[in-house]
């Protein structure tokens, strides 16, 4: 790759391009298990799994699937939250020259009949309540074989193996649900301890398919990106020579971003894997107690997170009296983070946020700040080692966009997919010789780092005027009483668009509606300034914490055509 303004910026150490190790991801697992063997691999609740139990069971859950037809090829559905079993069966199918489809726990029965049979999935794994729920209504729609039940105590330890079941049963809706097993609904448990660790081998090549990651959670049709082994091998790989104070085999990872999500895949599990580190599994991303007393009770060294979980810990009550020094460095990805944020926490740890960018077609990171080196508020950073970059004229979509001039973010690396499954009309208007079209708005500066001004669906165009919610959402949430804010467009009779903001307040703070106006109309440009502002308990988000401005959208549309 030749030499680009923003290799000036990497940290000693980081490459501008790596040599690549062709190694699949099944057998960076294989390597950790050999060299940690007894080091900690998954801390779920009062259980832990070491390097060498971990590979056991990936072991033998690869052989009973191979015994239930699993073979090269393959698809399998994974609908879990983040428990030990969705690493294991993640591992067990991609070890099996497999095709895992990662699977939101949230999806409704229509959802879910769209992406596995989309997908072709022959087997899920699926826990015992989701099953119940959402898989037996719909269960002769879909082209699933057989069925792999897992319960979520199922890894636990005494005594929480005997209160969880207790606990989750009394949940509304239950968390646990008893199912029949038969010839095609099979025990996850059942089959991994009563299954020799014997899989067959298969030669998988580094442009095998190894994952079907959909998209569409927040701007509409699910589609199927297809991530080939390279893309998820090079990117871990690209990661690991980024983050150049990672101490392998040492560090503890906070996996509380949704594995299903590709950032939780990649940054949460697919890194700790590669670097034989262990990994404190977190089943919900909201559960902000929760994530506070893992960094703090198991000491946690890396937390990949999103800013809504930045900013809840921030304003968590009594935070200042708990010890979370633990934590060296944080990677930040989904939406902008606001600077008093990213300051705030890094005082009350100590650590240094990487803020970042990826997406579900590129593996998903493509940019990121240095930690040890220059950091640009506002900006997702410069691209990895081995990715290139550009913006170019929204008008053309060709020519290349001067430092400063907005236009349309395109990306070029080995971790950009293969393209979308089953969609070679979309794939060929998404990729074109190489560059990714990402459909975000974006701008550099002189010294290469890339900004993102919001996306191309999103922008609110009011009296001829172009506005980008997230700025209007910056200026927002950097006022003292405001927590979130989400921009919208909505109609209008003259200008075609107005501005209308959603904003959640800090705990215990007040602010008038009128008060905010003004504040936005000394930080934006009065074309910019909402018009109207409109308070909620809550933002609507999806599983990975990612405001759905669409929803909001909706409700708008919804309450306008009532009026």
């Amino acid at each position: 790759m030749d030499k680009r303004v923003w290799h000036e910026f990497y940290e000693p150490g980081v490459p501008a391009s790596i040599d690549f190790e062709d190694v699949p991801l099944p057998h960076f697992l294989e390597r950790s298990a050999a060299r940690y063997p007894d080091a900690t691999a998954l801390i779920f609740m009062n259980r832990r799994l070491s390097y060498r139990r971990f590979k056991e069971e990936v072991d033998r859950f690869a052989t009973a699937l191979a015994r239930l037809g699993v073979a090269k090829d393959s698809k399998v559905a994974i609908q879990l939250p983040n428990l030990p079993q969705v690493v294991v069966a993640y591992y067990a199918t991609l070890s099996l020259g497999a095709q895992v489809v990662m699977s939101n726990p949230l999806y409704v029965e229509r959802e879910i009949e769209h992406q596995w049979n989309d997908a072709g999935c022959s087997v899920a794994v699926v826990t015992d309540y989701l099953f119940e729920r959402r898989i037996k209504p719909i269960r002769d729609k879909l082209l699933v074989e057989h069925y792999v039940i897992t319960s979520i105590p199922e890894y636990l330890r005494f005594p929480l193996s005997l209160l969880a079941p207790r606990k989750l049963k009394k949940a509304n809706p239950p968390l646990m649900a008893k199912v029949q097993t038969d010839e095609r609904t099979h025990s996850m448990r059942r089959l991994i301890k009563t299954t020799r660790p014997n899989p067959p081998e298969v030669q998988i090549g580094m442009d095998d398919l190894a994952v079907l990651q959909y998209t569409g959670g927040t701007t509409g049709v699910s589609k199927g990106a297809m991530l080939t082994h390279r893309n998820l091998s090079y990117n871990v790989q690209q990661a690991g020579a980024w983050f150049t104070n990672m101490e392998r085999g040492k560090e503890v990872w906070l996996s509380c971003l949704p594995l299903f999500h590709a950032f939780g895949m990649t940054v949460s599990m697919n890194m700790p894997v590669y670097a034989g580190c262990g990994m404190v599994l977190v089943p919900n991303p909201g559960d902000f107690p929760q994530l506070i007393e893992s960094i703090a009770r198991r000491r946690v060294t890396v937390f990949p997170g999103v800013p809504t979980q930045f900013n809840a810990i921030n304003n968590r009550r009594g935070i200042e009296k708990l010890d979370l020094t633990s934590v060296k460095f944080c990677v930040c990805g989904s939406a902008p983070l606001p600077r008093d944020v990213c300051d705030r926490f890094e005082r009350l740890t100590g650590s240094k946020i990487a803020e970042g960018f990826g997406l579900t077609e590129t593996s998903p990171m493509t940019h990121a700040n240095p930690l040890l080196g220059k950091r640009k508020t506002g900006s997702i950073g410069v691209p990895l080692p081995g990715t290139d970059a550009k913006v170019v004229a929204l008008e053309d979509g060709r020519t290349e966009m001067p430092p400063g001039k907005q236009g349309e973010l395109l990306i070029k690396g080995p971790q950009v997919m293969k393209g979308y499954w089953n969609r070679p009309d979309v794939t060929e208007d998404t990729i074109c010789d190489g560059w990714l079209r990402t459909g975000d708005i974006a701008t550099t500066d002189e010294d290469g780092y890339f900004y993102i001004v919001g996306r191309k669906k999103d922008v609110i165009i009011s009296g001829g005027y172009n506005i980008y919610p997230d700025e209007v959402d910056d200026v927002l949430t950097a006022h003292p009483a405001v927590l979130e804010a989400a921009t919208i467009g909505v109609p209008h009779a003259r200008r075609g668009e107005t501005v209308k903001s959603f904003v959640v307040l800090k705990p215990g703070h007040s602010v008038a509606a009128e008060e905010l106006v003004e504040y936005s109309r000394t930080q934006l440009a009065a074309y910019k300034v909402p018009r109207r502002i409109e308070f909620r308990e809550g933002l609507p988000k999806s599983a990975a914490l990612k405001i759905l401005r669409r929803e909001l959208r909706q409700q708008e549309l919804a309450r306008l055509d009532e009026g």
